[in-house]
């Protein structure tokens, strides 16, 4: 972005198709992308016959703010957040279509940076951008939408959780939720913290394990592990327990907590934004490597803790 004393190039200067130009020019795309952008519509290889897709919409002041995350952040941010529901249903990420909107004095630095975060992201997972639109706007909003190719595998969908199979988590849990609180108290470190706030890191290809090693349901964990096991026990109509002793909260969690007066396995089991995986399995032997086993299916409904109802909000609920 220009310096503070140069003319500042806003993104109505550069125009709608002189952003997109600028923000895919020389990107490279992965072999499932067979038309990018530059058409009417991108063309996307689906070898497995079926396409995986899921959308997020993500909102400046709601889901992000300029002043806590920077942009290449707020960027990373929202193609994780989709990708991370692809991967949920055994799937492997191939392709996204970005849609932003933005007032028109948005500086175009800001703009490219954005882009550029999602550029990292996709790239980390393996998945091209290969399309999407720009459109002015009273603030930035940004929706993503993300494909995926299941390779010949079924998906693993909410609703196939069965009593005497274990539940286990991969990926952080609590991170994001402690690099908010620290934020909302005026602090921007410690950096590991903020960090996982501003950019999450989904565990992708735990995913497309987890499938192979024969999960019987998977949720991507946004909105609170308790949350999100809640919707699969719903759509499975069982009763998910959750053994605190079995989940692990880090120490760096346990001293941020501690500075801040907050409760770190709180945070642990309702915090959303990281972006885990959550999965059942019939036997804890087939729970791969790099999962951890958190608790176990039963008859019934609902989720517990050690048994019991938890009594505080068990995660994020939108207009609430």
């Amino acid at each position: 972005m220009p310096d503070s004393d140069e003319p500042r190039e806003t993104v109505a200067d550069i125009g709608e198709f002189g952003l997109i130009g600028r923000v895919t020019a020389g990107r490279r795309q992965p072999a499932t992308t067979l038309l990018g952008p530059g058409d009417d519509a991108a063309v996307v290889a689906a070898a497995d016959g079926r396409v995986v897709a899921s959308t997020d919409v993500l909102v400046e002041g709601v889901h992000f703010r300029m002043d806590w995350s920077t942009p290449e952040h707020v960027g990373r941010k929202a193609i994780a957040v989709n990708m991370a529901d692809v991967a949920a249903m055994g799937a492997v990420p191939t392709a996204l279509l970005v849609g932003l909107a933005c007032p028109k004095s948005t500086d175009a630095g800001v703009a490219e940076a954005l882009a550029a975060g999602m550029w990292q992201e996709a790239a980390r997972a393996g998945a091209g951008l290969v399309g999407g639109d720009v459109v002015a706007a009273d603030q930035i909003v940004i929706s993503v939408t993300a494909l995926g190719d299941l390779e010949g595998r079924a998906p693993v969908t909410r609703g196939g959780a069965m009593p005497g199979d274990v539940v286990a988590v991969c990926g952080r849990l609590g991170w994001s939720a402690a690099g908010l609180a620290v934020l909302g108290r005026g602090f921007r470190s410690p950096v590991t913290v903020v960090g996982a706030y501003r950019a999450p890191e989904p565990p992708y290809p735990a995913g497309p394990q987890a499938a192979l090693a024969g999960a019987t349901a998977m949720i991507d964990v946004s909105d609170g592990l308790l949350a999100d096991l809640a919707h699969i026990a719903e759509e499975s109509s069982v009763a998910i327990d959750v053994r605190t002793s079995l989940v692990q909260v880090h120490q760096r969690l346990v001293e941020v907590a501690s500075a801040l007066g907050a409760d770190a396995r709180h945070w642990v089991l309702t915090g959303g934004e990281d972006h885990a995986l959550a999965a059942t399995f019939p036997d804890p032997r087939e729970v791969p490597d790099g999962w951890v086993t958190i608790g176990t299916v039963g008859r019934g409904g609902g989720v517990t803790v050690d048994g019991l109802p938890y009594e505080k909000p068990p995660g994020w609920q939108h207009w609430r």
